[in-house]
């Protein structure tokens, strides 16, 4: 969710060194450095079966190379990419969701990566469906620490902030393998449910191959998940705009068929 959790790139005293001699020229430059946190499938850390980089990551490279750029990635906790961008230690993170409260650090481009529609896993064969707070009542429900819903169901936030309901919520911490774990312990009945993006969902349960033994089901949280590139206000605010019009003008022209081979690699689609 909105507060993702991830393994640090370790980064070495030259390297930091170097984005912070270059942090304030880099918007001059042809090379844009982009901090980004394991999302998958929308961002992906490369390993060593794969070179893939998530569907968010394959939109941002086409559409800068286009222009001529290149980028430059750094794989970093969500919490250290936000402050590297903050400090002008990378120029861009590309997709956070919308708050007012970070304008001052950041400007948000105008064209969101996606408005995300989320939706629950349970076991195959529950007949459990969300019909609101009174539904979850009495279920094991997974989450992550400090995973932020409100934006998505402020009641479903509460619910699970609150005291009295601690014995039904399970706080799973951990690396980038947290939604991995969620769902082996929906499979091996210790948690009964948890809400994600439905991408994301569709993504882990093809990865894991547990479609016999688990089911996304609808509907999910009350409203999608909005999320937009970042930008960092250490870039001098002509170049700062003239960046995000091209992800603004680059976005509005993947759509539709361009959007869906995107989409199609990851074997992920949009069913809501």
């Amino acid at each position: 969710m909105n507060a993702r959790t991830s393994k640090s790139k370790v980064f070495s005293h030259r390297a930091l060194l170097a984005l912070c001699l270059t942090g304030a020229a880099t918007s001059h430059a042809e090379t844009l450095n982009v901090c980004y946190d394991h999302w998958a499938p929308m961002t992906i850390f490369p390993s060593e079966d794969s070179s893939d980089r998530g569907v968010v990551i394959d939109m941002l490279d086409q559409i800068y190379a286009a222009e001529g750029y290149n980028l430059e990635y750094y794989e970093v906790p969500l919490a250290r990419g936000l402050d590297m961008v903050a400090e002008g230690l990378c120029d861009l993170l590309p997709e956070y969701l919308y708050s007012k409260d970070l304008d001052k650090d950041f400007e948000f481009a105008t064209e969101e990566t996606f408005a995300y529609p989320t939706a629950f896993v349970i076991r195959r064969g529950d007949s459990w469906r969300f019909s609101g707070i009174e539904s979850i009542k009495a279920k094991r429900i997974a989450t992550g620490p400090g995973w932020d819903y409100s934006s998505m169901s402020a009641d479903y936030q509460n619910y699970i902030d609150g005291p009295e309901n601690a014995d039904f919520v399970e706080v799973i911490a951990g690396n980038d393998d947290v939604v991995d774990r969620v769902f082996h312990m929906i499979k091996d009945g210790r948690v009964d449910l948890y809400a994600d993006n439905e991408l994301v969902l569709q993504y882990v349960l093809n990865k894991l191959k547990l479609n016999d033994e688990l089911i996304i089901v609808h509907p999910g949280l009350d409203k999608k998940l909005h999320e937009r590139p970042i930008f960092s206000k250490k870039i001098p605010t002509a170049k700062r705009q003239e960046l995000i019009r091209i992800w603004d003008q680059g976005r509005i022209a993947i759509k539709g068929e361009k959007q869906k081979i995107l989409l199609d690699r990851y074997n992920v689609t949009f069913e809501y």
